[in-house]
């Protein structure tokens, strides 16, 4: 099902646009966000030609000194590699001739906010670049009917909103609104998403949807200090933000921006007027966010509230108005915003009743500003993780989780098993493909989750790995086909979940593997047991995998039957994994009972994984359940084996130090 804002797909690569990645952008001004945009597109796309213009040649200079600051400083954390910093660093040019941007495929305006200004800009632009060039604005705030009322071609004009900092930031809005052709809109969410970034769509209305969210909370909390401190509202809103919007706005210089975007949405109302303080004040005296700061636990209560109250109300009315989804809204406000949880898992965890009292107080002491409409529970109904599409009767699920690799946990499980059992029972849909957001990951592993609290408690480390099966098993019985689109990285848990589908697919760069060793651990969920009893006669490149956590890349998977096509991109992926859903429908092939013949394992006396020393303890414990599930009768018992294996390495020295190692982001010291 697509929504208005969605007419085709929800996840932008599905669907190959006719245009290529841009070869010449681009920047109208050089200004705050101009030239980190740039850097962001000359490090994705570093063959690109970028221009940087502006009418006034210090700005150039300074744009200049930060890009070059930029790749200094990714050379240095050894994020990117010299050869790749001379790409990135070539090619760019700083002009203030207009005319250099004659053969601009793309055109990104990012002037200052001022609407007769941006409209003289396009005047000049669309009078220099060819009728194809798509044209752009980076607004936060302005609808694109006001920016684009005087273009001649605004079919090909919408807008794009980055958030600061635009070279590292994953979100960005494209604006979709009445005269713009929907195949840019649709070009630029593709463009984006291949270039990592994670866009969402928003309707063209004031401050679209995450501005609208940040602009209030900012406004409501600067009307609160007549209740407590800045620092003591920044403290408390760390209870839902990683840093406070003082110390937001401190970032940003942002109070100009508060008072010049909420006078624009008291269009919508009286309601919306900015605090008077932010016409007199700079800055905020806030310390950084973690710091200790007392509030009193009435005054924590009533900052809480109001807060909350600002933030549901803005949620509220975007969901309304249709200006975004539940799920884009949920997930921009932690992606762009830096919210610890999205707003709609707040009200969940809070409850309906207790949301509800927020809300009305909040109208409350608020008169005017927006509430739900009907049941609070309505605002619940939709998958936080997936994305959901159909292409030919079959549904294609979207792991989007990008900022964490689409990494699984027990929430994402339970979402692909909804759909999967819902699906089963629909006669209209005939299989479904699994696949990952974006270009770089599949899926990079299950989250560490509560497993660290059951180090040292086999039975409930083996109960645990039973649980995290439901989805797997799930898929094992289900006589409808479920093919898996291997986009990325598929690792550990990835890695398994891919496995277990019908049939695989990927794209070229792909890959498999499984680094649980390099904690102390080992794949309990079939990765042990799986493998093997489907591809048999690959024994020995799986030893190697699960026992000292080699990769297996996509080439080599196609050459030993692991997977069945290899795409050149992520469109031909999906075409080839919905054809794949059509070969098998009646066909799906269980996996079997009985014992499997594998390859001997060669003893190591000192394993290692890559130049990391690993747990002989743990290589032994793997190397043994591997062989014994392989000897069990039935499949299911098979499993169990994997399971109780996983309990026995939890209660390793291995497993503790492993788990210590990675979440305080070091490589872990084994003893045996």
């Amino acid at each position: 099902m697509v929504s208005d804002l969605y007419p085709n797909y929800y996840n932008p690569l599905i669907a190959k646009p006719e245009r290529p990645l841009p070869k010449v952008v681009a920047m109208v001004g050089a200004g705050t966000i101009g030239p980190d945009i740039g850097y962001y597109l000359k490090s994705s796309l570093p063959d690109i030609k970028l221009y940087l213009v502006d009418i006034i040649e210090k700005p150039l200079e300074n744009a200049q000194k930060r890009i070059e600051g930029y790749i200094q400083k990714a050379i240095e954390k050894k994020k990117m590699t010299e050869e790749k910093s001379r790409a990135v660093g070539t090619n760019i040019h700083y002009t203030m001739d207009y005319g250099e941007i004659k053969g601009a495929d793309l055109v990104i305006e990012a002037a200052t906010e001022n609407l007769e200004i941006k409209r003289k800009i396009f005047a000049q632009v669309e009078e220099i670049v060819s009728p194809e060039t798509t044209i752009t604005s980076n607004t936060s705030s302005i609808p694109a009917e006001r920016i684009f009322s005087g273009v001649k071609r605004p079919e090909r004009a919408t807008i794009i909103h980055f958030f600061a900092p635009a070279w590292r930031n994953p979100a960005v809005e494209v604006i979709t609104w009445e005269k713009v052709d929907r195949k840019v809109v649709d070009y630029l969410a593709w463009m984006f998403c291949r270039t990592g970034k994670t866009p969402i769509i928003s309707k063209s209305e004031i401050c679209f949807i995450l501005d609208r969210v940040f602009d209030n909370w900012c406004n409501d909390a600067a009307m609160l200090l007549d209740t407590a401190t800045a620092s003591q509202i920044d403290k408390v809103a760390e209870e839902f933000v990683y840093a406070g919007p003082f110390y937001v706005l401190n970032l940003a210089r942002g109070n100009p921006i508060i008072v010049e975007t909420n006078t624009l949405q008291m269009e919508e109302g009286q309601h919306y007027r900015p605090a008077k303080i932010f016409h007199s004040v700079e800055g905020w005296a806030v310390p950084s966010p973690g710091s200790g700061v007392a509030v009193p636990d009435d005054m924590r209560g009533r900052v809480r509230d109001r807060l909350l109250g600002v933030l549901f109300s803005q949620c509220f009315d975007i969901i309304n108005r249709g200006i975004g989804t539940l799920q884009d809204l949920n997930l921009g406000c932690q992606i762009a915003l830096g919210f610890r949880k999205g707003p709609f898992d707040i009200m969940r965890d809070l409850g309906e009743g207790e949301t509800r009292r927020i809300i009305e107080q909040f109208q409350k002491d608020r008169p005017g500003m927006p509430g739900p409409k009907g049941e609070i529970s309505a605002y619940q109904d939709f998958k936080r993780h997936l994305l959901v599409d159909q292409m030919n009767g079959v549904k294609i699920i979207t792991i989007r989780r990008s900022q964490f690799m689409n990494a699984l946990n027990d929430e994402v499980n339970d979402e692909i098993w909804e759909v999967l059992k819902d699906g089963e029972d629909d006669p209209t849909v005939m299989g479904f493909v699994i696949t990952g957001y974006g270009e770089r990951a599949f899926c990079a592993g299950a989250e560490v989750g509560k497993f660290p609290q059951l180090l040292g408690d086999a039975e409930a480390s083996i109960q645990y790995s039973r649980d995290c099966s439901k989805l797997l098993r799930f898929i094992d019985e289900t006589e409808k086909p479920v093919v898996a689109a291997v986009n990325g990285m598929a690792l550990g848990g990835g890695a398994e979940l891919a496995m277990r589908c019908h049939r695989l697919v990927a794209t070229q760069g792909a890959y498999f593997q499984f680094p649980e060793v390099t904690l102390g651990i080992l794949p309990g969920i079939g990765g042990m047991v799986v493998p093997y009893r489907r591809w048999p006669a690959s024994s020995k490149v799986f030893h190697d995998m699960i026992r000292f956590g080699k990769r297996l890349s996509a080439e080599e998977a196609l050459e030993i039957g692991i997977i069945s096509h290899l795409a050149n991109d992520y469109a031909e992926l999906i075409t080839s994994a919905v054809q794949e859903v059509k070969n098998l429908v009646g066909k799906v092939e269980h996996i079997p009972d009985g014992p499997v013949e594998i390859a001997e394992m060669e003893f190591v006396e000192r394993p290692v994984a890559g130049k990391l020393p690993l747990s002989t303890e743990v290589v032994e414990i793997i190397s043994k359940a591997i062989q014994d599930a392989a000897r069990t009768p039935t499949f299911a018992e098979a499993l169990e084996v994997g399971y109780k294996a996983f309990g026995q390495v939890a209660c390793t020295e291995a497993a503790k130090e492993g788990i210590a190692a990675f979440l305080e982001k070091r490589s872990p010291a084994f003893r045996k």
